[in-house]
């Protein structure tokens, strides 16, 4: 299993798409389709993003082998496929930031860990509001890159709250790194440091909600 895992890391660091689905498809003639998903792409992956936070790889690297791995789990594990994890309705989105790449990254990953969530692009208050209370959405990951954009969270949360819909909120973003604590501030249920931890996040609540 270690082997294979490596083999996929060193894959997708490269960013060699055809070794990255070679390992994929030797490890199917061993594992079913969501083991070879829980047990390689999602460990290779939070390694990946480890080791953009220990600067020993560039976060172009972390966004394309998070494609890499959405399109194979596309393939192994398509949508309509049962394995897929059962879960509450959920979205990602942009406030107010024009930035998407944190976005992008976050949510190949989800995808690339057997996730299904609805992509809001980027959204202003307002127009989130009524998309998640109209969507009926759950889970809601929101990632800024501007103090501004973060404190706008809390708008989000307060409306939400109001208006009774019991949505779980998780963000990330650049000014929820450098003050720990202003993700609880905003009234957010949780923060992620990157996309591996906002998968474990999801991946947690998705329990408590069963």
């Amino acid at each position: 299993m270690n082997e294979w895992i490596v083999s996929f890391r060193a894959a997708l660091e490269t960013l060699d798409r055809l070794g990255a689905e070679s390992v994929v498809n030797q490890a199917l003639a061993h594992l079913t389709p969501i083991l070879v998903v829980d047990q390689i792409v999602v460990p290779a992956l939070e390694q990946i993003g480890l080791a953009w936070e220990q600067g020993d790889i560039a976060l172009s690297q972390v966004y394309m082998s998070g494609r890499i791995c959405e399109e194979l789990v596309e393939q192994v594990l398509p949508p309509s496929d049962p394995d897929r994890k059962h879960q509450p309705r959920s979205a990602i989105v942009v406030l107010s930031d024009y930035h998407m790449l944190g976005k992008r990254i976050v949510y190949s990953q989800m995808r690339a860990s057997g996730f299904e969530l609805f992509d809001y692009g980027r959204m202003d208050v307002d127009e989130l509001v009524e998309r998640v209370l109209a969507g009926n959405i759950r889970v809601l990951l929101i990632s800024v890159l501007m103090l501004p954009s973060a404190l706008k969270v809390g708008q989000v949360c307060a409306r939400l709250k109001a208006a009774g819909l019991p949505v779980k909120v998780v963000v990330g973003g650049a000014p929820f790194l450098f003050d720990d604590k202003l993700w609880s501030e905003v009234g957010a249920d949780a923060m992620g440091r990157n996309a591996a931890e906002a998968v474990t996040i999801v991946e947690r609540w998705m329990r408590e909600m069963q």
